[in-house]
């Protein structure tokens, strides 16, 4: 790991696979090429961060530092077994880029991964852009977005988080989730993940494979940020304690009001931090 890091081993393929199928346009059919030809296409509009400028303000690295965890001693990325204790091997990376096409033109993407956060979670989260004129100003303030959040592992699922007036007098409204879980179709523990690649493998079913210019496409992106990190000094790789979401220099990406989702180990729990698993 230390020599590759979570831009390479995290970023470059698993969520950039997983940003391409949310910014894909809807394919012509749901062959294996159909979809994959779409994905291409989303990975070409990335808006590629090119100078000094956008790489310093729109990318955070960082490492994770020694902590205590429950009354137990976590050591430091450096003072873990084969680490250089000099590595500057990122354990974090958070991202902020722009899809350059007619339905996501001028939408922020964050996208963020490390090792040794709270919990083990992998989320999409849509924020719906609350509407310029507000017709509920006289009732009380909400001012939380609306979100739509679809968690791939582990507890897969679908939660919506909407406001919702108050049952009563007035017009109060609080905040509501409407939830779904993959596993309540399911009569059987569901594959893990490489399970599902090997039987698509046996089968000749190459959807979740990524093609050679999806590869190509994505190591577009990622190659000026690599390039960026290793030749300048201006460059930051920011400590963060084991346990926590990250060093707090991450929350600079985030425009306006904008905040990260830190989840709890179950969909709908949304505490702000929850243990190590």
């Amino acid at each position: 790991y230390d020599s590759s890091g979570a831009l390479r081993d995290m970023f470059q393929n698993h969520l950039l696979q997983i940003v391409s199928l949310v910014v894909m346009e809807p394919p012509i059919g749901a062959k294996a090429e159909e979809i994959r030809n779409e994905k291409v296409k989303a990975l070409k509009s990335m808006r590629i961060l090119s100078d000094h400028k956008s790489l310093n303000e729109n990318t955070i690295r960082g490492q994770y530092l020694s902590a205590d965890i429950n009354g137990e001693k976590v050591k430091g990325y450096r003072e873990e077994d084969g680490v250089n204790p000099d590595s500057t091997t990122e354990t974090y990376v958070a991202i902020k880029f722009f899809v350059d096409n007619w339905r996501w033109k001028d939408v922020p993407f964050y996208v963020r991964t490390a090792k040794r956060m709270p919990t083990k979670v992998t989320e999409i989260v849509i924020h719906f852009k609350p509407p310029h004129h507000k017709i509920f100003t006289d009732s009380g303030v909400f001012n939380k977005d609306n979100k739509l959040i679809i968690r791939i592992q582990p507890d897969e699922g679908i939660l919506i988080k909407f406001g919702v007036k108050v049952p009563g007098q007035g017009f109060k409204v609080e905040r509501a989730n409407l939830d779904f879980y993959y596993d309540s179709l399911a009569e059987t523990n569901l594959m893990a993940a490489y399970e599902r690649l090997l039987l698509d493998a046996m089968q000749g079913d190459a959807t979740l494979y990524a093609r050679a210019d999806e590869v190509e496409g994505a190591w577009e992106f990622v190659d000026p940020i690599l390039k960026y990190w290793k030749t300048n000094k201006e460059a930051m790789i920011y400590g963060y304690s084991a346990g926590v979401w990250g060093p707090q220099n991450a929350d600079d990406l985030l425009e306006g009001d904008n905040t990260w989702r830190n989840p709890g180990s179950n969909l709908a729990d949304d505490p702000g931090f929850c243990v190590i698993k």
